[in-house]
């Protein structure tokens, strides 16, 4: 609560400083009047202020709430007693210290805490509120600071549109990076993780086994100890899935935009785009409820009726509810694209005779075809990556089938199943989770570039 406190203070001050920068701009020429003497306008002196008063408090706020914690866990637990932490394990010592957090905080424990446990609390929470007091007192000195540094530079000849500019610049980098570093971290820990994965278990096993059965047994003597890592049976089921939703999406999403794009008129299209595009809004848990509360009892009753035995769980019933879902995205990035063919294409068209469906099919579609094909292989991507639907409509069972009435599992369902629970990472159960991270990553990256290939070159050919 203290950090949020002072968080909303550090705005309120900004936004002051923006003031009182753009008021002493004003005064040091002489008022409103002369305005025409400053190398910038008066604003751009107050962002000036603002950012020298926000940035450098903000920055201490953030690293201040990343590394409180444990820089007062580290004080606190170098003051225990040696005996206390001698023997203690590392998960031990993490539930020595959840211990002296919880009791510091005021939260009750299970078990009376001993005296050296709760010494340790009374530090911490002493520790703390040193902290908190440290933080008030630097962030007054850091905006402080700020404001009196803008102020000694706020004349006439100073640049203040420049400088807001590059700073305005150096922190969009900044946040640039953060995104990079984010994406690059990620791959990194996947990778790692899988490369000790393919050292239990060889990748031609994991590529092209049939079976797959991540259950290991706790003595060796089990049955299935080894477990069974063949992940042909969750790519099978991944690409059924996906194909049943891509065969129901790429008609109805390319047939919509297109009415919308070219035969609605304006007063439809104003009510019927934002109605298509509302299923983009909805959660996919919902979309999973309704698969597997209405769709999936329908097809199986539809099947019985008519002497077909299709699973209560099957992959034709999270297909068709997956390809509900993902009909906005193919529908809004069709129309998108046939909205920016140009006009004198169809005038051309019109001018030697054609009617408006062959104007459609014989020049619009072929110029729009490679975003829509971009767009398409952006929403197969979409499809492959979706969890929640298949969870509650296809269910966990990894069949190596192509028949959608049966019940099948997908990768990203089975990453949740292996990451669920206590976990051991040095398992090959866990790790598998990784290792199938890393084949739905790769899929999904080569997909991305290709669509992202296929509209750059084309995009231009008939601008």
């Amino acid at each position: 609560m203290s950090s949020t406190l002072l968080l909303f203070i550090v705005l309120a001050a900004m936004g002051l400083a923006y003031y009182i920068g753009r008021q002493r701009a004003i005064s040091v020429v002489g008022g409103a009047a002369q305005i025409n003497r400053l190398h910038s306008l008066p604003a751009y002196y107050g962002y000036y202020a603002a950012l020298w008063v926000g940035l450098p408090a903000l920055l201490l706020l953030l690293l201040w709430v990343g590394l409180q914690g444990h820089i007062l866990t580290a004080l606190t637990l170098a003051e225990l007693p040696p005996e206390v932490t001698a023997d203690l394990s590392d998960g031990q010592l993490s539930l020595l210290t959840s211990d002296i957090r919880n009791l510091a905080s005021g939260n009750l424990m299970g078990r009376d805490p001993s005296p050296e446990v709760q010494a340790a609390a009374n530090r911490f929470q002493q520790l703390q509120q040193i902290a908190n007091l440290s933080l008030w007192a630097l962030t007054a000195a850091f905006v402080l600071a700020g404001m009196a540094w803008a102020w000694q530079h706020t004349q006439p000849s100073f640049r203040a549109r420049n400088r807001v500019e590059s700073i305005l610049m150096l922190v969009l980098i900044l946040f640039s990076s953060i995104a990079i570093l984010t994406t690059l971290g990620i791959v990194l820990s996947v990778l790692t993780e899988s490369i000790r994965f393919f050292q239990m278990v060889p990748w031609t096993e994991f590529l092209f086994g049939t079976k797959w059965s991540p259950q290991i047994a706790l003595r060796a003597e089990q049955v299935g100890a080894s477990g069974a890592f063949g992940a042909i049976p969750l790519f099978t089921g991944t690409l059924l899935i996906s194909f049943i939703a891509m065969l129901l999406a790429v008609p109805v999403g390319l047939l919509s935009a297109v009415y919308l794009a070219e035969y609605a008129p304006r007063q439809v299209r104003a009510w019927a785009k934002p109605v298509l595009e509302i299923l983009a809004g909805i959660p996919t848990v919902v979309y999973g409820f309704f698969a597997a509360l209405t769709v999936a009892p329908f097809m199986r009753g539809f099947g019985q009726s008519i002497g077909l035995d299709i699973a209560s769980e099957s992959a034709l019933a999270a297909g068709l509810v997956m390809g509900i879902m993902i009909i906005p995205f193919v529908s809004s990035l069709s129309e998108d694209v046939i909205n920016a063919v140009p006009q004198s294409l169809r005038d051309g068209s019109y001018a030697l005779g054609a009617t408006q469906s062959e104007t459609i099919r014989r020049v619009i579609f072929p110029a729009a075809l490679p975003g829509i094909v971009g767009g398409v292989l952006l929403a197969v991507s979409r499809a492959i990556g979706e969890t929640m639907i298949v969870v509650m409509a296809a269910g966990l069972a990894a069949n190596l089938t192509a028949n959608p009435l049966e019940s099948v599992t997908t990768v990203t369902v089975q990453i949740v199943t292996l990451l669920t629970g206590d976990q051991e990472f040095d398992s090959a159960k866990t790790l598998a989770a990784f290792a199938l991270g890393l084949t739905l990553f790769v899929v999904t990256l080569i997909l991305n570039v290709i669509a992202l290939h296929i509209v750059r070159k084309y995009r231009e050919q008939y601008d």
